[in-house]
Parts: structure tokens; C-alpha cells; sequence
């Protein structure tokens, strides 16, 4: 490991155990990304007072929920998941179909926000600090992304440890650490989202140009 990248993760570490202790009850909302895996390897190895929660939209690939388990089996740690309320779903397949996103954007807004931007507010009902895997360089939209902000929308600070980080340093991270990863992303996948909602992404793509869904509260 270079000592740049040595001192990025003893960076990320001091600041997790600062959340842990300034802003109790914290979270990491993760999208089980190659982000959040640097992220919950940080939180799980220095044993920190910081939940890890995932949304199951149950749209998801089965890689993607096969990081549950590897968390499991490496860490011994359970990620707690939420999951879309039944009722709504239910609703809005009877009423438009079960892939109706694919007709308009404000489908696809509305199954965004029954299957995420509604469990999401549930994980952070009551939570002081939320973390994201969000990174500058993942796109021109966040670009100005920073360390920590606030968020007005759940009330809560929120932090984008890995703001200032490259992809490449990501990925250096979890060879560093044998970081578990999903398989997804040797197939090409550079940003994971829904199973229909996501593709592998071509040279010259931003990092979230496969993710065609922009509603993705989770961070990744």
C-alpha cells in the first residue's frame, strides 16, 4: 500500500470515529458499491458505533444481495435491510405495471420513491448523521460535492467520506484490504442500481452513466 493512500484510509478512519462519537446515533446508508464496501470495512474492523443499513428495492441483482451475506460471513456483522412498503408496490404494479418506469420519468420517479426515497427516510428516522459512498469524481453533478454537509431534506448531517477519493484508489483500498465486493463490477458494472435500471457502463462514461434511475437516495 503507497503512503497515499495509507494515509486516505487513516483519514477515513479518524473521521468515522468522529461521527461515532460527535453525531450518535450515525449510519451508512449503503448500495453494497465498491464505495460503501471501503467504507464498511473502515466502520466494521475499528468496531465503531455506526449502523449499516441497505434498501432491498427487490429489483435488485442477486450479486448485489450476495454482499449481504459476504459482510456476514467476513464480518460477522448483519446489515439491517428495508425493504418498500407492500401496499404500495402492490399499488403501483395493479395500476401501471410492474415495469411502468420504463414509460415515463415520472413512473419512474414514483417507483423510486415507493421502493427508495420512502425506506430511506425510514432508516434515518431518529438518526443524527448519515454516510454516503459518494464520490466528486463519479459525476459532473457532484462535482462540488463535499466531506460533510447538511442535509436539509432529513434534517441531519451528512457525510461523503470519500468525496476527494479516485475510483482507482477505491479499488486499491479493497485489493489493500480483500475488501468484499460485488461481482457485478467485474462484468463491467461501474455504479449499481435496480436490475433494470442498470447496465455496464463504455469508455469515456461517467462512473453513474450505467445507472439509468437518477433517483438513488442510497449514495452509491
Amino acid at each position: 500500500m503507497n503512503e497515499t493512500l495509507k494515509r486516505k484510509i487513516d483519514e477515513l478512519e479518524r473521521l468515522l470515529a468522529r461521527v461515532a462519537l460527535e453525531h450518535s446515533p450515525a449510519a451508512l446508508s449503503s448500495s453494497l458499491s465498491a464505495e460503501d464496501m471501503v467504507i464498511t470495512d473502515a466502520i466494521l474492523r475499528r468496531k465503531l458505533d455506526i449502523e449499516i443499513f441497505t434498501l432491498d428495492t427487490e429489483r435488485l441483482h442477486a450479486d448485489t444481495l450476495d454482499v449481504i451475506a459476504a459482510i456476514r460471513k467476513r464480518y460477522g456483522y448483519e446489515v439491517r435491510v428495508l425493504r418498500p412498503d407492500p401496499q404500495a408496490v402492490a399499488g403501483y404494479v395493479a395500476d401501471f405495471g410492474r415495469d411502468a418506469f420504463y414509460e415515463s420519468v415520472e413512473l419512474r420517479k414514483r417507483c423510486c420513491h415507493i421502493r427508495k426515497v420512502e425506506p430511506l427516510a425510514r432508516a434515518l428516522k431518529g438518526k443524527q448523521a448519515w454516510i454516503t459512498g459518494q464520490r466528486r469524481e463519479q459525476a459532473v453533478t457532484r462535482a462540488e460535492l463535499k466531506p460533510q454537509d447538511y442535509d436539509a431534506t432529513h434534517g441531519i448531517v451528512k457525510f461523503n467520506p470519500l468525496a476527494e477519493w479516485s475510483e482507482d484508489e477505491v479499488w486499491a483500498a479493497i485489493r489493500a484490504g480483500d475488501i468484499p465486493y460485488n461481482a457485478l463490477h467485474d462484468q463491467g458494472y461501474r455504479s449499481i442500481g435496480c436490475a433494470p435500471c442498470t447496465r455496464p457502463t463504455v469508455a469515456g462514461e461517467d462512473v453513474r452513466a450505467g445507472a439509468a434511475c437518477t433517483f438513488r437516495p442510497t449514495g452509491a
